[in-house]
């Protein structure tokens, strides 16, 4: 079975930066994605990678600030995040194997990495 493991999180002020990694235990084919759920908010897309990288989806509220990438030699998944806002801090989970932004088609999910943005 395909295990997640997600690393990158932490506490950061308004306007910094983190990078998220998302290390699986095996290749797998389809696409990959972050998502994040804050308190008292349903879990949201972030952004999505396609198989060979070369589809990106990314949710509005994130477009030019972050960025999907991928390193399938290394069975890796990041998301590097810039310029952060304090209504950027949620849960962060990293998911395998599904389609674009759709939480409900993917297979395997990380155990979520917290990443808390204060202003």
């Amino acid at each position: 079975q395909v295990q997640l493991v997600e690393s990158g999180g932490g506490s950061v002020q308004a306007g910094g930066s983190l990078r998220l990694s998302c290390s699986r235990s095996q290749y797998t084919g389809g696409d990959m994605a972050w998502f994040r759920q804050a308190s008292d908010k349903e879990r949201e897309g972030v952004a999505a990678i396609s198989t060979g990288g070369g589809i990106t989806y990314y949710a509005t509220s994130v477009k030019g600030r972050f960025t999907i990438s991928k390193d399938n030699a290394k069975n890796t998944l990041y998301l590097q995040m810039n310029s952060l806002k304090p209504e950027d801090t949620a849960m962060y989970y990293c998911a395998a194997v599904g389609s674009s932004l759709n939480s409900r088609s993917y297979k395997y999910w990380g155990q979520g990495t917290q990443v808390t943005v204060s202003s």
